[in-house]
């Protein structure tokens, strides 16, 4: 009989949960005006919102924290993950920031100007948030296919080569900057960019003489699943299909809190010198000096021993399986969800759970809360609250799919805390029916509005 597969690690300390009562969870709720970011850590029983800075540090990461080396100028901390970087990804130049939205913040000051197009596949929204808050636009050229739950295409986070000509023909090069890639793919659900769409954008870019830029948050679930999906690359290792990735970008932003499992942290590299030089004024006017950039030496310390560890094959075949477990008990449940399963997070659609529910009510946002009520289990809205406003008309934006996102921290929870959120999901579905209103906008902000909107219960 063939061994069972396990954690690659062991438990070496525990944090306690509190299970809180329904009672609890409806006073609660309330209070947090049904902002599941507004709720406070303790009052959440299982934490699935983000995958961001939530991950648990190895030994191996807590030694690298002690030896930190905090000087203002020169750090050897920051020489350290300097020449990982250079390792791992082949850039020269790089710049820390204290996170992901720091490092766009810093490298789109360069770039991005009023009018702009930023081409790419499904843009995180922050990167969404950076662009529109320059009053330049976002252009989703994602496959179509990413639209279909249902469709097993193993890389939804493709980019649809005849939807990005038409945008490179549509607009004169000057108005396009860059053009950018998420990997893997959040916003379509987690979803991985093959190696060959890679080189085909690349090719493409080139042809217009647009630089590309990755968004790298999650690139090493990326090179999982080319290893294990792609013709060519099931005898490479993670770091030889990291290489070749990172080969065909000018450059990267990264926010480390994903697959740096680290609490905190991001950068920009580059292999541009004249980016590099320009975005230094920014980074010292918005992080810091360009040798910590917003970052502790201890935890430069820790994201250098963080990016080695998130290339090992058997971490990321257990933090890839747990997220497919998870995925794999919804579908069993009857639960409709973006399938192939994603790297980070499972993608419950909304708009098939709670068909009772119209879209201006916020679908998944309901059914965020509904899980809340039932388990204490949090997680977020990727939908219409997400998607925000138009910045012309000022009219919500309706997308086609309205996801819950059930992402799933590494290192931190195991299988049968999934089995607590299966379960709980199961029970919210069976009586799916029941629920038929959603809610309504009290407040919110005029960018990135699901951070901190304040909503109320749509009475029928």
């Amino acid at each position: 009989m063939e061994l069972p597969a396990a954690e690659p690690y062991k438990i070496k300390m525990v944090e306690p949960i509190y299970r809180s009562t329904r009672k609890e969870r409806e006073q609660w709720i309330r209070e947090a005006k049904y902002n599941l970011f507004n709720l406070r850590s303790e009052q959440v029983y299982i934490d699935l919102l983000t995958d961001s800075g939530t991950g648990a540090m190895s030994d191996r990461q807590w030694a690298a924290v002690m030896t930190g080396d905090e000087s203002y100028a020169g750090s050897s901390s920051f020489y350290h993950l300097k020449e990982t970087i250079s390792l791992l990804f082949g850039f020269d130049y790089f710049l820390p920031t204290h996170q992901g939205r720091a490092a766009e913040n810093v490298l789109f000051s360069v770039l991005v100007k009023e009018g702009n197009i930023i081409p790419g596949n499904s843009h995180f929204d922050t990167t969404k948030g950076h662009i529109e808050f320059r009053q330049a636009t976002a252009a989703d050229c994602t496959i179509y296919e990413s639209l279909d739950p249902e469709n097993l295409h193993p890389f939804k986070g493709n980019v649809d080569l005849d939807q990005l000509k038409n945008v490179l023909e549509a607009h004169a090069r000057e108005s396009i900057p860059f053009i950018i890639l998420t990997l893997t793919c959040n916003s379509s659900g987690g979803q991985p960019v093959s190696m060959q769409n890679i080189r085909e954008v690349k090719a493409l870019a080139d042809q217009y003489g647009i630089p590309l830029v990755f968004d790298s948050a999650r690139f090493a679930e990326n090179a999982w699943f080319i290893a294990h999906r792609e013709a060519g690359y099931e005898r490479k290792t993670i770091q030889e299909i990291v290489l070749e990735m990172f080969s065909y970008a000018d450059a990267m932003t990264m926010s480390s809190k994903k697959d740096g499992i680290v609490n905190i942290g991001g950068f920009i590299a580059t292999r541009k010198k004249e980016w590099y030089d320009q975005a230094c004024t920014f980074n010292i006017m918005f992080e810091g000096f360009v040798t910590y950039g917003g970052m502790a030496g201890r935890d430069m310390n820790a994201l250098a021993v963080g990016l080695m560890e998130v290339l090992e094959d058997d971490y990321l075949t257990s933090r890839i399986g747990q997220v497919q477990y998870l995925g794999e008990q919804l579908s069993k449940y009857g639960i409709s969800v973006q399938k192939p399963y994603g790297g980070h997070a499972i993608f419950v659609d909304a708009k098939a759970f709670l068909p009772n529910v119209c879209q201006e009510e916020f679908i998944a946002q309901t059914l965020c809360v509904e899980l809340y009520l039932e388990s204490g289990v949090r997680a977020v809205e990727v939908g219409t609250l997400m998607a925000d406003r138009d910045p012309i008309t000022r009219e919500n934006r309706y997308p086609q799919l309205e996801f819950m996102r059930l992402a799933i921290p590494r290192r931190v929870y195991t299988n049968l805390h999934l089995d607590v959120v299966a379960t709980a999901l199961k029970n919210v579905y069976d009586r799916r029916l029941a629920v038929t209103s959603g809610y309504k906008i009290v407040m919110e902000a005029p960018i990135l509005r699901h951070f901190t909107i304040e909503l109320e219960r749509v009475v029928m």
